[in-house]
C-alpha cells in the first residue's frame, strides 16, 4: 500500500467549524432549482476573492455574472449583500461588458483579483487584458486607471489580433498577483507567466520577464514537447510562499514551486506538488480515486507563514502542505491536512454530491489568505467562504 493512502491528516490550521461566513444565496433543500439572477447577494461561479485587510474591504470576481463586487468592510453574516458593483449599471443586470463593448469599468469572465500597490488588479480574462486601479475602489463602477495586455480599454482581441504573442499581449489571463514591486499575470491561454519587475505606469507596457515559454513569441503547450520542470500547460493562480514563487499549472495537474523569485526567463521551477516527477502530468496520477500526493486540476493557492493551501478543483477538496525544512523537501511530497473531504481518498463535490454544508467544497477555484482569514473561492456552490484559521 502506498503512503499517502495510510497517512492520517494533520491538524489542519482551519476551523473544523466551517466557514464563519458564507457570501451567496444559502440553498433552500425545498426548492429543486437555485435561482443565479443577479442580485447584491447572489454569485455565478465566483472564481477569486481578495480581501483588502482583516476588518477591511473585500472583493469577488463575480465569474459568471460579469461584475465584481465590493464590502465596505469584511461581512460578518450570511449573504450579507454587497455595497457596491464594478462591470454593470446595478446589481440586477448581467452580461459580458454589459451586453455593450469593453470600457474602463467593464469586465468579461473576471477571474483572479489581487491588491496591487494601494490599488487593485484583476484579471479580466474574456477580455485579454488585466485592470489596474490605483486606488482600492470604495464607490460602484469606479473605472480602471491602467489596462495591460491591450492598447487602450476600448480594445479586446486575444494577442491583440495577432496569432502569436508579444510581451504586450494576452490570451485568457485567469491569474494576477503582487509581490514586492512586482507584478505577476499568469497569462493561462498563452502558457506563460509574466512579470512585470516594477508596477507598470502605461497602458498596455510589455512585461519584463517570462517562465513557461522560451521567449516572448511562443506559446505551445510544453513549449511543443514533452512537460518538463520550465513548460507549463495551463497555468492559473499565483502566491508566494517565504518568498517562494508558486504556480498551479491546473493542465498538468500540478503545483510549481520555485526557489526564491525568477530573474532570468524560462527558468525551471525547483519541484512540483501533484506529481513524483517533472514530466508526469495525469489527473490523480493517472488513476480514478486521488490520494494525499495527487491533484486533479488545481486551479487556486494561497499561503501562510506555515502553510501552502492549494484549491485541488476537479476534486472539491483543500489540500494543505507544512512548510518544510527545505523547499527541496517537497518534490512529489504528500499533503499534510485536508479539508472539503473526509479523507485523501475521496473526491465528490460537497463529499456525497448532497447540498453544501459550511465545511464542504463544490469545485473551489480560489483561495487566498489575509491574516488569520482564507477567503475561498466556492465556484460549483455560487458562493465565497470566510474561513478563519485556528
Amino acid at each position: 500500500m502506498q503512503p499517502e493512502l495510510t497517512k492520517t491528516p494533520a491538524n489542519f490550521p482551519l476551523s473544523p467549524l466551517g466557514a464563519v461566513v458564507i457570501l451567496g444565496d444559502i440553498p433552500n433543500p425545498e426548492l429543486l432549482a437555485i435561482p443565479l439572477a443577479p442580485t447584491p447577494s447572489t454569485m455565478f461561479g465566483p472564481r477569486g476573492a481578495c480581501l483588502v485587510a482583516e476588518t477591511g474591504t473585500l472583493w469577488v470576481s463575480d465569474t459568471g455574472h460579469h461584475r465584481l463586487l465590493g464590502w465596505r468592510q469584511v461581512p460578518t453574516r450570511d449573504s450579507q449583500p454587497a455595497d457596491w458593483v464594478i462591470g454593470q449599471p446595478d446589481f440586477y443586470h448581467e452580461g459580458q461588458n454589459a451586453k455593450g463593448t469593453p470600457g474602463r469599468a467593464t469586465v468579461s469572465v473576471p477571474t483572479g483579483i489581487c491588491v496591487c500597490g494601494g490599488g487593485l488588479a484583476i484579471a479580466d480574462a474574456w477580455n485579454h487584458r488585466v485592470l489596474i486601479w490605483h486606488k482600492i475602489p470604495e464607490d460602484s463602477n469606479v473605472p480602471a486607471d491602467l489596462v495591460l495586455g491591450q492598447g487602450n480599454f476600448s480594445e479586446n482581441e486575444s494577442n491583440r489580433g495577432k496569432q502569436s504573442p508579444d510581451a504586450n499581449t494576452m490570451h485568457w489571463p485567469y491569474g494576477v498577483a503582487y509581490h514586492q514591486g512586482r507584478l505577476f499575470v499568469a497569462d493561462t491561454g498563452n502558457r506563460r507567466l509574466l512579470i512585470w519587475q516594477e508596477l507598470p505606469t502605461e497602458n498596455g507596457q510589455p512585461a519584463d520577464m517570462v517562465l513557461g515559454q522560451p521567449d516572448m513569441i511562443s506559446r505551445n503547450e510544453n513549449g511543443g514537447g514533452s512537460p518538463t520542470a520550465g513548460s507549463m500547460r495551463w497555468c492559473h493562480d499565483i502566491a508566494f510562499w517565504n518568498d517562494n514563487l508558486v504556480v498551479t499549472d491546473a493542465g498538468n495537474n500540478r503545483v510549481m514551486i520555485w526557489q526564491g523569485i525568477p530573474t532570468e526567463n524560462n527558468v525551471p521551477c525547483a519541484v512540483v506538488l501533484g506529481q513524483k516527477s517533472f514530466d508526469l502530468v495525469e489527473m490523480n496520477q493517472g488513476v480514478y480515486f486521488p490520494s494525499a500526493g495527487s491533484l486533479s486540476m488545481p486551479y487556486g493557492v494561497g499561503a501562510t507563514e506555515d502553510w501552502l493551501l492549494v484549491a485541488d478543483t476537479a476534486n472539491s477538496r483543500l489540500l494543505g502542505w507544512r512548510k518544510p525544512e527545505s523547499i527541496l523537501l517537497l518534490q512529489g511530497a504528500i499533503a499534510d491536512g485536508i479539508v472539503g473531504q473526509n479523507s485523501f481518498q475521496s473526491k465528490s463535490e460537497n463529499r456525497h454530491f448532497g447540498l453544501p454544508t459550511r465545511d464542504s467544497l463544490n469545485w473551489c477555484y480560489g483561495v487566498k489568505v489575509c491574516g488569520g482569514t482564507a477567503v475561498i473561492s466556492d465556484s460549483g456552490n455560487n458562493r465565497v467562504l470566510l474561513w478563519r484559521f485556528l
